[in-house]
């Protein structure tokens, strides 16, 4: 079956909202509506043309099992319309986008909505072991004497739940968490401290710079919450932040000497996205205009300590299937889990003994320069949804490579457990 050209042809996400030690306004339904129904009002097509919705969520709440059916109702589209979640970790929100890829191409589906959507903040509280193993004894127990002998056992660290999220931010087969393995990569490619807070600043004022001069303003669509309030900004922005603001900071992982700092790291966040893909006979059928046509996609394993180099072993083999080299690509959008994660890419980049030694890139390696990598700033002046950032960073080099006029981008990104996915974008 020959394969038939994909366009991303719009898209939209709510602005990032930094979680703050409790449930924020939104679940994550709640978030991919709100940025899904001014996007499809705007759209040239009728919602009947949707062939079928994919959205990507690693937290899902109790109540919105399967999120992408129920965000799909909600938003009107058709009972008969198939809609199921995908989870990958940090790439769930681009695996969506790949799937409607892959359907598109190869002539089964004209349209479908790809998506990602997370609420970290309602990551649920989790009982220890020893708490669970209590109340099923407790609910075992049949007599007054034996219920008493259960509370008589009660310890008070039954009561205190762990958070869900600090659990799935480390890795159950190396016993790491996310920070340690950037601190691995900080080691290994010398980053320094001093430089991963300088990337950390150069986040926030790109981040700021778009958004004061509007760049963002068809991406990021205003969310408004149920007691009225309205959400039309990034809020973890910090555009005012120094190299002696960000030096203050204690490491978090690896004190006292560590590299990696709450600063210089991806923030904690609620937020959506979601991008339309459409095949060439739709685009022509309803006179879509596509912001980008996707040339091609990877996933990619490595050692989940060095998780971090996810964007390196998935772009590789693009670069070889393509014939094209580093030195092509125009605009990179690598996502920022960790500055000292995102420098060590960049590094692992530029070494033939990686590129040509490891990967077989055979001089396709290079060096990326700054002013090609996230333009308008990235997650850690803007914060990582998990399972959305993987579609907003598609959704946004779109949207770059289209306001800059270039003809080629790369999507990437490092996943937890030790998975990269990268997504290959070229001119409409």
């Amino acid at each position: 079956m020959n394969s038939r050209p994909v366009y991303l042809v719009d898209g939209a996400r709510t602005p990032f909202i930094k979680a703050r030690g409790r449930p924020g306004p939104f679940t994550p339904v709640d978030l991919a509506v709100q940025c899904g129904r001014p996007l499809l009002l705007r759209q040239g097509f009728p919602v009947a043309a949707i062939d079928l919705v994919v959205l990507g969520c690693v937290n899902v709440v109790a109540d919105e099992m399967n999120p992408a059916r129920v965000a799909s109702l909600r938003l009107g589209i058709s009972d008969e319309i198939p809609a199921f979640t995908v989870q990958i970790n940090c790439g769930s929100g681009m695996q969506s986008v790949d799937t409607a890829f892959r359907y598109i191409e190869r002539g089964t589906h004209e349209i479908v909505l790809a998506g990602g959507a997370e609420a970290l903040s309602h990551s649920p509280l989790v009982l220890r072991r020893g708490a669970v193993e209590w109340f099923a004894a407790l609910n075992r127990a049949k007599s007054v004497g034996e219920r008493a002998g259960m509370f008589a056992k009660l310890k008070p660290d039954y009561l205190k739940p762990v958070i869900g999220l600090e659990r799935g931010l480390t890795d159950p087969i190396t016993d790491l968490n996310m920070g340690q393995t950037a601190e691995i990569l900080a080691h290994l490619f010398d980053v320094s401290r001093r430089n991963a807070d300088a990337y950390a600043i150069e986040s926030h004022r790109r981040l700021g710079e778009a958004t004061k001069n509007g760049w963002l303003k068809d991406e990021m669509l205003p969310a408004v919450a149920r007691d009225g309030k309205v959400y039309d900004h990034d809020d973890g922005i910090r555009p005012g932040t120094t190299v002696k603001d960000l030096g203050k900071l204690r490491p978090a992982f690896e004190k006292p000497y560590g590299k990696v700092t709450p600063g210089n790291s991806s923030q904690i966040t609620d937020g959506a996205s979601w991008t339309i893909l459409a095949s060439e006979a739709a685009v022509e059928k309803y006179g879509l205009k596509p912001l980008a046509r996707i040339v091609d996609s990877d996933w990619a394993g490595l050692d989940p300590s060095i998780m971090g180099l996810g964007p390196v072993t998935s772009t590789a083999p693009i670069l070889k299937r393509q014939n094209i080299s580093v030195a092509d690509i125009d605009l990179w959008e690598l996502n920022e889990a960790f500055a000292a994660q995102v420098l060590s890419c960049v590094a692992a980049f530029d070494q033939p003994d990686v590129t040509d030694g490891v990967l077989g890139l055979e001089g396709r390696g290079g060096r990326i320069g700054h002013d090609r990598l996230n333009v308008d700033g990235g997650a850690i002046a803007l914060g990582h949804p998990v399972g959305t950032s993987g579609n907003r960073i598609t959704l946004h080099l779109a949207n770059a490579m289209k306001r800059l006029g270039k003809k080629r981008g790369i999507a990437t990104e490092c996943i937890g457990g030790g998975l990269g996915g990268a997504m290959l974008l070229e001119a409409a």
